[in-house]
């Protein structure tokens, strides 16, 4: 077992009950999901990697690729929607040139739409890196990227 993910692996007991505790714990450190991990907590606590897949896949809160460098995050609540959140999404999937739910392929920018971000009173909202940015129009959704290494 890798070094990588033993000293995570090894906090938990090899029972399938803590599995996804354990996941948790790898996409904390490394920011998803990868293939090695699979492979890694598959063998540690004795399941297919198949397996591992169909109960952590079953929790949307996992990611098995790789974020980007920054995290655009468009909210699509019923207060966001219908002051403009889809043309936000639009404009960054257009600038961008992917779509929610991937990363450019430099690795700079991941994009994803969510479903509430509670911040209704001010919608539109968009949270990047886990900063919340309140009303935002499309001028200032350009200042926002540029503003990104």
């Amino acid at each position: 077992m890798s070094s990588k993910y033993k000293e995570i692996l090894g906090k938990y007991a090899n029972a399938r009950e803590n599995l996804v505790s354990a996941m948790q714990d790898i996409q904390e450190s490394e920011g998803y999901i990868s293939p090695e991990a699979v492979k890694e907590a598959a063998e540690y606590f004795s399941i297919s990697k198949a397996d591992l897949y169909s109960v952590v896949s079953f929790y949307a809160q996992f990611k098995f690729t790789k974020p980007g460098r920054h995290t655009i995050k468009v909210c699509k609540g019923t207060a966001c929607h219908v002051r403009g959140s889809g043309s936000l999404l639009s404009a960054l999937e257009e600038r961008l040139k992917i779509k929610e739910g991937q990363t450019t392929p430099d690795g700079r920018i991941s994009l994803e739409r969510v479903a509430c971000l509670g911040a209704c009173a001010l919608a539109p909202a968009i949270v990047v890196d886990e900063k919340v940015h309140a009303r935002i129009t499309l001028p200032e959704l350009e200042k926002i990227l540029n503003s990104l290494d």
